[in-house]
């Protein structure tokens, strides 16, 4: 009876696999006219795709799945059903081994299901519950890539490269990531505890509260009506929209006068691909953006930069640093190659592999590396990083006592300085008039208020340091291209009308 069975699941598992091991064949045709993910492929159809994953298999003719291994997997499979100590249904079991195949691969590549694919959908719209939180896998531990800006992680303090151990008590470790991140999100108002490893530090416990994460991707400052700081805080959808739409503001902030800006991109990590295309095509007039390369023939794209530059070449600074990975790599290293941009900070996270969402029904799909991606000059950022033409390492800096001093000013009998001298004037003039009217002088309340102790306010460098150096590099930057004239910031509709559309990638990247 046993090797009957065996034989019976083994000739139902052989198609099964077979159609599994060509994911893109077999699953493509099967998608929605609409795929609800925005990250689904729109630059190379599913159709395009299976034509060159057939090509490929007639060409190369790989081997047949060998037959003991399929025994294998069915002993093991008849194993831990007749054996385990609670009943498992085929269906977890086979989706377990689905799951295993791809998180195998690599770190990114995983199977989702309903609810993982929902939350895809989430995250790129930049709607959800949860956390606020980037976090990746990394030796069977919940790493953290990066906190996303204005949420509960955010303010709890939470860093880039903080290790999560435990969620409410259960251990992370042997979780799967969509598991872990399962925990995590929740209805809104809801508390979690999350237990942190951080280098150098004891485990502590974090009670977080979950939220609504609507999230803000493009965000702007203006400092001394001049200079700009714009920030991304990750590439959605409308990110290249946006991120124009802050440079038309920014510009009718600075009244014409803006002269660079510092694009931030810390702690950015990554998302759709077509946003990071577009925020590079928006600052660049020419020149390649990024290519990607895969292994199937119709997998090479490039991706070029359309005439028209938003900013008529005003300086920029990008400021990057350990949390900046993916498509904020792509950004910094498509500037940095056309010498559009000096990138600032420090090494960037080295994330250079393209992330493919290929729906298996209408709501199920893979996500799957497909391509790594190069920047202009051809170098692969995989597990390297963007390193920055400036290096700026994060600090605190507080200010000096100076202690006493001698000026001049203190000198006795020196000189008055000409806003002295014309000081002394008005206010023997105030007095005079004072006196001759019998009102009381307001000189004596003027001298005692502008002796009011000042409130204490930090400095930008004692907030972020790394950004005040970006914004004096961003000055000396403008300061060594000499005096220029009221840059125009070009409009989203001056921009649609000169400048062609981005081609789509249809990837995601993050």
């Amino acid at each position: 009876m046993r090797l009957h069975s065996s034989w019976l699941l083994l000739s139902l598992l052989t198609p099964a696999l077979s159609a599994l091991a060509l994911p893109a064949v077999a699953a493509e045709p099967a998608a929605p006219a609409a795929a609800p993910v925005p990250a689904a492929p729109a630059a190379a159809p599913a159709t395009d795709v299976s034509a060159a994953a057939q090509k490929a298999v007639a060409e190369k003719k790989p081997e047949r799945l060998p037959l003991e291994d399929l025994r294998t997997f069915v002993d093991v499979f008849e194993r831990i059903r007749a054996s385990y100590v609670e009943p498992v249904d085929d269906r977890t079991l086979f989706e377990n081994a689905i799951r295993g195949m791809l998180s195998s691969l690599d770190p990114h590549s995983a199977y989702l299901d309903a609810k993982g694919f929902e939350e895809l959908q989430n995250t790129t719209s930049g709607e959800f519950g949860g956390l606020g939180i980037e976090v990746g896998m990394e030796d069977g531990i919940v790493r953290v890539v990066s906190p996303i800006d204005d949420t509960p992680a955010a303010r709890a303090g939470i860093l880039a490269g903080d290790y999560i151990i435990k969620l409410d008590g259960k251990v992370v470790q042997g979780m799967s990531l969509s598991e872990a991140i399962g925990l995590m999100r929740g209805k809104p108002g809801t508390k979690i505890v999350v237990t942190l490893l951080r280098k150098g530090e004891e485990p502590r416990d974090v009670t977080l509260v979950r939220s609504r994460i609507e999230v803000t991707s493009v965000k702007s400052r203006l400092f001394d009506d001049t200079w700009a700081v714009v920030r991304i805080s990750q590439f959605q959808a409308h990110t290249g929209r946006d991120f124009k739409r802050e440079l038309e503001k920014l510009h009718t902030e600075a009244k014409g006068n803006l002269r660079g800006i510092v694009l931030d991109l810390r702690n950015n990590p990554g998302g759709v691909l077509d946003g990071a295309i577009s925020v590079s095509d928006s600052l660049l007039d020419s020149g390649l953006i990024v290519s990607t390369r895969g292994r199937l023939e119709g997998n090479e794209q490039k991706f070029d930069a359309t005439p028209g530059d938003v900013l008529n070449g005003l300086p920029v600074v990008v400021l990057v640093n350990g949390g900046s990975a993916s498509a904020s790599e792509i950004v910094a290293g498509a500037l940095q190659d056309n010498r559009r941009a000096l990138i600032v900070g420090t090494t960037s996270f080295g994330k250079g592999s393209v992330q493919t969402v290929l729906p298996l029904s209408a709501n199920k799909g893979i996500k799957l590396t497909t391509a790594r991606y190069y920047t202009p000059s051809g170098r692969s950022i995989q597990a390297e990083g963007i390193k920055p033409d400036i290096e700026v390492s994060p600090a605190k800096v507080s200010v000096l006592d100076a202690g006493q001093s001698v000026r001049e000013s203190s000198l006795q009998g020196h000189l008055d300085s000409e806003k002295e001298t014309d000081k002394k004037k008005a206010t023997k003039s105030g007095a005079e008039k004072a006196a001759a009217t019998g009102a009381k002088s307001d000189a004596g309340k003027q001298d005692s208020s502008s002796q009011e102790p000042k409130k204490d306010t930090k400095s930008l460098a004692e907030l972020d340091y790394q950004l005040s150096e970006a914004l004096n590099i961003l000055r000396a930057a403008a300061w060594a291209r000499g005096p220029l004239a009221p840059a125009e910031v070009v409009t989203e509709e001056k921009s649609a009308a000169e400048k062609p559309k981005v081609k789509k990638a249809g990837k995601t990247s993050g």
